[in-house]
């Protein structure tokens, strides 16, 4: 079995990496409200909704605008981002341990990645399971630790399809959805 493990990004200001505050919970409950009656930004798009990065090197702003300070440069295209609010061509986004500011919108894409389980970082039993099909009992092609990027091709509301590329070396399965923080829970949506 493979292990793969994802590199954080750096904070522009500090080398400190915030802990992940439990962000997961609230944008699983805002998804939960908006299924009844869909908000909708000045795009047309759903809000909230999940989104990646584009590029390698990507500043988040404090406000909508380039005349804003970076607050945080990513370094890793796509990580996942839940975008919850538009202004202009500028996007307010939440990344999965909580962060929030402005992305411009050129640099994200539609194409969904999630990371495994940010929120069990630091746990005991914190690796979760990748299968060969989409059921408990099938044959498990990986062990995965938490903060692991992955490329979505579908989710059915209970089980998503991934890729997870580390080293030269693509492991295609599939996971328990909540064990993904870039699905909604119950979200069925294909690439």
């Amino acid at each position: 079995m493979l292990d793969f493990k994802f590199t954080k990004f750096i904070n522009v200001f500090s080398a400190v990496s915030l802990i992940f505050a439990g962000s997961v919970f609230s944008a699983s409950q805002a998804y939960a409200q908006q299924t009844a009656s869909i908000n909708r930004g000045p795009s047309g798009l759903p809000l909230p909704r999940f989104v990646s990065l584009k590029s390698e090197r990507v500043n988040m702003r404090v406000g909508p605008g380039k005349e804003y300070a970076v607050s945080w440069m990513y370094l890793k295209s796509g990580l996942p981002f839940e975008i919850i609010q538009e202004y202009d061509n500028w996007r307010r986004v939440r990344d999965s341990e909580g962060t929030m500011g402005w992305i411009h919108g050129s640099l994200l894409s539609g194409k969904r990645t999630a990371i495994t389980t940010p929120w069990r970082t630091g746990a005991s039993d914190k690796t979760i399971n990748v299968y060969e099909s989409p059921k408990s009992g099938a044959k498990e092609v990986a062990y995965v630790e938490p903060g692991v990027l992955a490329y979505i091709q579908k989710c059915d509301g209970v089980w998503c399809e991934l890729e997870i590329s580390s080293d030269g070396k693509k492991i295609h399965g599939y996971t328990d959805q909540t064990d993904l923080w870039g699905a909604y829970p119950d979200e069925k949506f294909e690439d």
